[in-house]
């Protein structure tokens, strides 16, 4: 009889794809995936991208140690970032791991095996990027920029739509680099007509992460002219700031990203833009921060994420002087997520009395609890939905909105 495999996905979307690979191959194979505390051998796919997440993946293993030490798993398998980045580090000071196991080629699946919930999945259409940011390690750890062949991708689409998904994320570290290495330039464009083509009875395509030099008016054109796709924009501006900008590498100005929103915002009416930002960057002054406080503030931004710079050996901005203290970094991270919680508060209000379509995602103390097509999962905000009606996880339902929250928006089911 063969093992029983549990596996734990740490980090990112991109990351839980490859997780869905991993099993489906193994499942593929004649192995049982199952629940961790059923499992006779662990897996755990880990991130390594900033601080916080080398800890919670060292933080998982050992617990898995511990496990394993008690005799209630047989074999720990360590795959993913953690391991291509410090695979010798962590052989010589971790007890009772059966193996390391770096990256995989981009296009490796057969099967996946879902672990999102059957109504939605995850497309990777590429792998790593050509951006070169200074904070950011992961070009050294996923290597060049790989992109998944137009075929490849369609017939997955295809696939996903057999499956009878409510919704598709395509998702990369940059999706607006997509085709550069197999075309010559970028294919975002021209393949997102292709999937809209391919896409059958899926209700909505999400885009995540576009990296603003590459936003193109075609691009927005199509988000705009498409009704599949999601009016949202996943837009990490990381600073505003011209001279941080630079020490990050971004190869973009305060001007330019500003005369983009105002694009954005002018083809794409109603578009909800999601940003982050990174607090704390080496020699970041008070007035620096100041800037990008009060830049988030006058772009009103639907969606923010706020990030304390992490110091990553490998990277460039690892020896800029100048570094900042963590108390700092923390206050900073603390001014910016208030302001924004104020922000988003006065653009929620605005959806009191409107209706918008939502995705039932699950029944939570008798009521429903859903995503509008402005919030992308597992990061945004929710809508409670109260209907007289049972529903079902993957369903299209419209929503009057009766109450709205600070992140979150109270509605009920209207026909």
């Amino acid at each position: 009889m063969k093992a029983k495999i549990g596996i734990i996905s740490l980090g990112c979307p991109r990351n839980l794809v490859d997780s869905e690979s991993i099993t489906g191959r193994l499942s593929g194979k004649g192995y049982s995936i199952v629940d961790l505390d059923k499992a006779d051998v662990a897996i755990v796919n880990t991130c390594a991208f900033i601080d916080d997440a080398k800890r919670e993946s060292i933080d998982v293993i050992l617990d898995l140690a511990r496990l394993k030490k008690e005799g209630r798993l047989k074999k720990i398998i360590v795959y993913g970032c953690l391991s291509e980045r410090y695979k010798d580090e962590l052989a010589g000071e971790l007890i009772g791991i059966d193996a390391f196991v770096g990256r995989l080629a981009l296009d490796h699946e057969v099967n996946r095996f879902p672990i999102t919930p059957g109504y939605f999945a995850y497309l990777k259409i590429c792998e790593s990027c050509v951006n070169s940011c200074s904070y950011c390690i992961i070009p050294k750890i996923k290597g060049k920029l790989a992109s998944l062949d137009q075929d490849s991708i369609l017939s997955k689409v295809k696939l996903f739509n057999e499956q009878r998904i409510s919704e598709l994320n395509i998702i990369g570290q940059d999706i607006t680099g997509y085709g550069l290495d197999l075309y010559k330039s970028p294919k975002l464009d021209e393949l997102l007509r292709k999937i809209v083509d391919a896409a059958g009875d899926i209700g909505w395509i999400r885009l995540l992460y576009l990296y603003p030099k590459r936003i193109t008016g075609d691009l927005l054109k199509i988000i705009a002219q498409e009704p599949k796709i999601c009016k949202y924009i996943d837009l990490p501006i990381q600073h505003i700031n011209n001279r941080i900008l630079k020490l990050m590498n971004r190869h973009t100005t305060k001007e330019e990203i500003a005369s983009l929103i105002g694009r954005v915002r002018k083809i794409i009416p109603g578009v909800a833009i999601r940003t982050s930002v990174i607090v704390g960057f080496p020699s970041e002054t008070d007035k620096e921060f100041e800037e990008l406080l009060d830049f988030t503030q006058e772009a009103r931004f639907d969606r923010l994420g706020a990030f304390i710079y992490s110091r990553e050996e490998g990277t460039a901005a690892y020896n800029l002087k100048s570094q900042i203290t963590q108390k700092v970094k923390e206050e900073r991270l603390n001014a910016m997520m208030s302001s924004q919680q104020k922000v988003s508060a006065q653009l929620n209000s605005h959806f009191l009395g409107k209706t918008v379509d939502v995705l039932i995602e699950e029944k939570e103390e008798g009521r429903y609890l859903g995503r509008s097509q402005f919030d992308a999962p597992e990061v945004d905000g929710s809508v409670f939905v109260s209907s007289k009606r049972s529903l079902s996880p993957g369903e299209f339902v419209k929503v009057k909105i009766t109450d709205t929250l600070e992140y979150d928006l109270v509605g009920e089911e209207t026909r």
